[in-house]
């Protein structure tokens, strides 16, 4: 099976090695990838939404790659969501992953609750030069299910997300809802619960996992995340 790895802001392919290496094992074809931007020193004037689904779509492209199971993790949500809309007769599943869904015409940040919360972190993006700041090592030791190694390797290979992929709006040409698609919920994270999530839980077309894990699953529970993977691979590939 093919699987496509998208990660969530502040990350690289990198962060998907626990999973990238027993998909593998168990003898499927792994992409992670590294959507533009996400490594330091780069320009990040010209990079939109848009861009970010074109990376993924070159990739589908380049490869021929058909059956494909994207997997998206935290804002990958946002990106693999849009790649299944628009490349529908390659992509056979999608996964979201504790992850943010696209909503047509809406930017990711429009999830967050309030106004005053969307305000500060334009804000923030505006003061670091339209990158989005990572969180810092206070706000990741919070995850209860993260040793401290594993805090660490994440800390510090964070960067500075491009901004305008988050604060921009999406567009999708067919209804979300019409996905084949499953949500794994990350019961110690927070995402799950949201409205938008809840709502696709009445979908035909969706189905819904749980997992024991916190916000980075595939650092904390690869094992676990891997299985049910394999499993989403066997039911929907």
């Amino acid at each position: 099976m093919n699987f496509i790895l998208i990660p969530g802001a502040w990350m690289g392919a990198w962060v998907w090695e626990p999973v990238t290496s027993r998909l593998r094992s168990l003898g499927h074809h792994v992409h992670p990838v590294t959507l533009s931007g996400l490594t330091k020193d780069v320009d990040i004037s010209d990079v939109g939404p848009a861009t970010h689904v074109d990376d993924v779509l070159s990739i589908l492209e380049a490869d021929d790659l058909r059956d494909v199971v994207i997997v998206g993790h935290l804002y990958g949500g946002i990106v693999a969501g849009q790649v299944a809309d628009r490349a529908p007769e390659r992509v056979a599943h999608t996964v979201f992953v504790e992850a943010f869904l696209p909503h047509d015409r809406k930017s990711m940040l429009d999830a967050y609750d309030g106004a005053r919360q969307r305000e500060d972190e334009l804000k923030l993006i505006a003061e670091n030069h339209g990158r989005w700041p990572p969180p810092d090592i206070t706000d990741v030791a919070n995850e209860q299910d993260l040793s401290t190694e594993q805090i660490q390797w994440l800390v510090e290979r964070f960067v500075g997300h491009p901004g305008r992929t988050v604060s921009e709006p999406v567009i999708l040409n067919r209804p979300l809802a019409e996905q084949r698609a499953t949500y794994i919920a990350c019961t110690l994270g927070g995402h799950w619960v949201s409205d938008d999530v809840t709502a696709m839980r009445q979908e035909p077309n969706w189905t819904f996992r749980t997992l024991h894990a916190g916000h980075w699953a595939m650092v904390s529970a690869p094992d676990e995340l891997v299985a049910l993977l394999a499993e989403v691979a066997s039911e929907h590939g």
